[in-house]
């Protein structure tokens, strides 16, 4: 087991290489056994805690193996913040990737419960979350929430099939250097604009961490992106000339949002050179 350092310090996580116990969950992520809704929330608002829905799921055969919880300024807030949870099948283990479902929810009104299909790529310890086109569903605080959710999760398992072949199809897709270029510089675009430029070149998020990510092919060059964009740690220069490096992605909103629209490129691509 390891503190994961991809939502530091804003938002503490913990991710594991076995399903975490309540007690181990409860140390990072104490929203989602909060005891009753933000004070905040109607009488319209049906409050089912975060841990029976994840005890429902476990009865299904889902292990929890990562949790987060946003980091709020507001105490008042920080028993019922936005955490997220991220789930395998037992079916759903394989030798280079693992499945994921990833459980969004919140108990302050910010969120619904909302479960998307991600993937856990075991060469680089990170995660990814597949396009706006699998398993986005969401449940809203009314009515049996639990069993809403338990059908959701199923639901998404019926993506993964998809999600792997658009995998498959990013690995046997050889791009060209100036197309790498152009998937490096789009995605720059997603975190940068001109009122706060990036402080490093599309070429150097194209940069391999391991040996495994060299190649030409549009999912190696999909995994270096993500990679260096989401975990930082890049040096670059300020618009002032002041020498920085680049942060991590950190919480959960951010996170999700980049992870998606990243892959949403990728398959993109691998849609117009099919």
């Amino acid at each position: 087991m390891e503190l994961s350092s991809r939502f530091a310090s804003r938002s503490p996580a913990l991710r594991s290489a076995r399903p975490l116990t309540d007690d181990e969950i409860a140390r990072v992520a104490p929203s989602i056994f909060a005891a009753e809704p933000h004070g905040s929330r109607s009488e319209r608002y049906t409050y089912i805690p975060t841990i029976d829905v994840l005890r429902g799921l476990r009865k299904e055969g889902f292990e929890p193996f990562m949790v987060v919880q946003t980091r709020v300024r507001n105490e008042d807030k920080r028993e019922h913040t936005k955490h997220m949870i991220r789930l395998r099948h037992a079916d759903q283990i394989n030798g280079r990737e693992a499945n994921e479902i990833i459980l969004l929810n919140s108990h302050d009104g910010s969120s619904a419960y909302q479960m998307l299909a991600g993937m856990f790529r075991f060469v680089c310890q990170n995660g990814m979350v597949c396009g706006d086109t699998l398993g986005d569903f969401r449940v809203p605080h009314k009515g049996d929430v639990i069993g809403q959710v338990i059908e959701g999760a199923f639901s998404v398992l019926d993506t993964f099939e998809l999600a792997a072949t658009q995998r498959e199809g990013m690995e046997a897709l050889r791009l060209t250097d100036g197309e790498q270029g152009a998937f490096a510089r789009a995605a720059l675009a997603l975190k940068y604009d001109d009122e706060t430029p990036a402080p490093i070149a599309a070429d150097q998020l194209l940069q391999s961490r391991r040996y495994e990510d060299r190649g030409p092919d549009l999912w190696s060059t999909f995994n270096r992106v993500q990679e260096n964009m989401t975990k930082g740690g890049i040096s670059g220069r300020t618009r002032n000339g002041r020498h920085t490096r680049t942060r991590p992605v950190n919480g959960i909103d951010q996170s999700v949002k980049i992870n998606r629209a990243l892959w949403v490129l990728a398959d993109e691509l691998r849609r117009l050179r099919a």
